[in-house]
């Protein structure tokens, strides 16, 4: 770790080849088991594909929304202060809105059962684009949690 004011960059992962976005990319990369980075694009192109039939709207603008509704604007911190652990509501960057959005979608999709993963995905995609689903449910007890700390919210600064 450098020492100093030097700045740590941030190395690009690329974008994906359909829709040339490094979102895309990353998400495929946070679905890819066992470095099978071919299964991992197929399943979320389909899943794209599916979700955007049904929805009647482009597919990125289907997965930016779906994004936008899951990520969560405050989560808690926990931080120990004078021998006790509170949890302190935090505003969440954009990189971590992000990240946690795409995670959430991830293990909602994973939890249900009995379908191939690209049905799974597009249908947690079409909930989390209407504002519904176990992803946007994470959200909201993530919201309810940073609301009920909002008293230790002046230890945040610490």
């Amino acid at each position: 770790m450098p020492r100093g004011k030097a700045k740590i960059r941030k190395h690009g992962i690329g974008v994906d080849t359909k829709y040339a976005s490094p979102i895309i990319m990353k998400f495929i990369n946070y679905i890819m088991l066992n470095g099978k980075k071919t299964v991992a694009e197929r399943i979320v192109y389909t899943a794209l594909e599916k979700s955007s039939e049904k929805l009647g709207a482009e597919a990125m603008d289907v997965f930016d929304q779906a994004l936008r509704n899951v990520g969560p604007v405050v989560e808690v911190k926990s931080k120990r202060i004078g021998g006790a652990n509170y949890q302190v509501p935090m505003e969440v960057t954009r990189d971590r809105r992000n990240t946690l959005a795409m995670r959430w979608i991830i293990a909602a999709a994973k939890a249900s059962k009995g379908r191939p993963m690209a049905e799974k995905l597009a249908s947690e995609l079409i909930s989390a684009y209407n504002s519904e689903g176990a992803a946007m449910k994470k959200k909201d007890d993530t919201h309810r949690m940073a609301e009920a700390n909002k008293a230790f919210a002046h230890f945040a600064r610490f």
